[in-house]
């Protein structure tokens, strides 16, 4: 008796490449790119429709998704993948004849830069529908830069050439640090290319603001632009800020001042040690005078007795007062301390303002748990420029020139945020930040 064999309903390559499909599909469907189209259209008017502007553009979308970092190496999977081809509206009669040629997608892409008005305002509208979906974000933000190599040669001449790129420039930065056994180690990193400003949610890890300039641009200066930014764009999510966590890099007393006293946002911003003649020093007059700080924004009480220096008990932000509220440590904490007698503030709480020094003294006092626990979302935007790195070919890439890093920037942010919110209407939430998985409809049919 011959054998009757039975074909497996799906085999393991077709489910790979549906499941892998599925990310492009939440991108095309979540995009809210129907502006851009409708304005790209119009631009061509009555030309030649041999390559429209649909399929072209899904097709840049999938190198964005799929981690293509040049358009021959995108033009050989759609060659080869048909089904691919099918979900970005290319024709299926023409088979891979409907790939466009290399030339097509240079001009669309230059085409792109003279619409990136409506690319911006597609990253605004993705992040206001990401706003809608999910009501704290924004609550608490972090800010850091990313440094990006240019593909293109430093020079000094002012002759354009494919080689060479006239935008960048170089930057530096300089990390510190101590190691187990107490000494200190330096290490000094310089690029030729760009900086990416960032101000994300620290919660959901997602984009809010963003900002592209030369890589000797100093970051302390970008802070507040991309907080105004947000400010005038997304002013809901702007009045719901309650901290602004950033590193050293943006320590300023204008940034500390400014970020709390106009827009309402506590600075969470590390410090950077410019003492150079004493560990403590006594507060201004008026104040009693065995109480000190250090850089840090630790508060001590001296005892009046035995000289000995112990921590103030923190007790709170006073907004009404713009001050710090600190209480004696044998007080506070039950301690014994000889010096009670003679001590002027042993009895009544110390109230610190702001004023006395807006970097060191912030309405997170530096010394509170609060401040440690808010500092740690700070790694938040770390893992979104790893995932611009690792996710969207940002480490190994062949732009040259602003205006394509800056589209390039845009467009991979969008695709971003367009994934969450996909992932969020269709029921994985838990996937949001995820630029790989997909969850599969088979699964859900099993």
């Amino acid at each position: 008796m011959a054998k009757l064999i039975t074909p497996y309903l799906f085999t393991w390559q077709e489910v790979e490449s549906r499941s892998d499909l599925e990310r492009l599909r939440l991108v095309l469907d979540h995009m809210g790119d129907e502006g851009l189209m409708r304005k790209l259209e119009e631009n061509r008017k009555w030309g030649r429709d041999d390559y429209p502007i649909r399929p072209v553009w899904n097709s840049v979308l999938a190198g964005i998704v799929y981690q293509h970092s040049r358009v021959d190496s995108l033009r050989r999977e759609l060659s080869r993948n048909g089904q691919l081809r099918d979900q970005c509206g290319f024709d299926p009669q023409k088979g891979s004849g409907a790939v466009p040629p290399s030339w097509v997608y240079t001009r669309f892409l230059k085409l792109l830069f003279e619409f990136k008005s409506e690319v911006d305002a597609m990253f605004d509208r993705l992040v206001d529908e990401l706003k809608g979906l999910l009501p704290d974000l924004g609550f608490s933000v972090a800010v850091d830069s990313k440094g990006v190599d240019s593909a293109g040669r430093p020079t000094k001449e002012k002759k354009r050439d494919g080689r060479r790129d006239m935008d960048a420039d170089w930057g530096k930065k300089t990390y510190h640090g101590q190691r187990e056994d107490g000494t200190l180690w330096e290490k000094v990193v310089t690029w030729f290319g760009y900086k990416i400003h960032l101000l994300v949610d620290t919660k959901y890890e997602m984009p809010i603001s963003y900002q592209v300039t030369k890589a000797s641009a100093s970051d302390t200066k970008h802070l507040l632009p991309l907080v105004e930014e947000v400010k005038e764009k997304h002013p809901q999510i702007h009045e719901d800020i309650d901290t602004a966590a950033a590193d050293k890099g943006y320590d300023s007393e204008e940034n500390c001042r400014r970020l709390y006293d106009e827009h309402g946002i506590k600075p969470v911003i590390d410090i950077r040690r410019m003492w150079r003649d004493k560990e403590t020093r006594l507060l201004d007059p008026g104040y009693a005078d065995n109480i000190v700080y250090d850089e840090g924004g630790r508060v001590y009480c001296i005892c009046p007795k035995t000289g000995e220096q112990r921590p103030m008990a923190y007790g709170g932000f006073e907004k009404d007062r713009m001050a710090l509220k600190y209480i004696c440590s044998a007080r506070a904490y039950g301690l014994t301390c000889s010096g009670i007698p003679e001590c002027e503030h042993a009895m009544k709480s110390e109230r610190i303002s702001l004023e006395i020094d807006r970097r060191i003294f912030t309405p997170v006092a530096r010394s509170s748990y609060a401040w440690e626990r808010d500092y740690k979302g700070r790694t938040a935007v770390e893992r979104v420029n790893s995932r611009l790195d690792v996710s969207f070919g940002f480490e190994k890439h062949f732009i040259r020139g602003q205006k394509k890093m800056e589209m390039r920037v845009g467009l991979a942010l969008c695709v971003m945020l367009a994934m969450a919110v996909g992932r969020i209407k269709e029921q994985h939430k838990e996937l949001m930040r995820s630029l790989v998985k997909s969850p599969a409809p088979l699964d859900k049919a099993a």
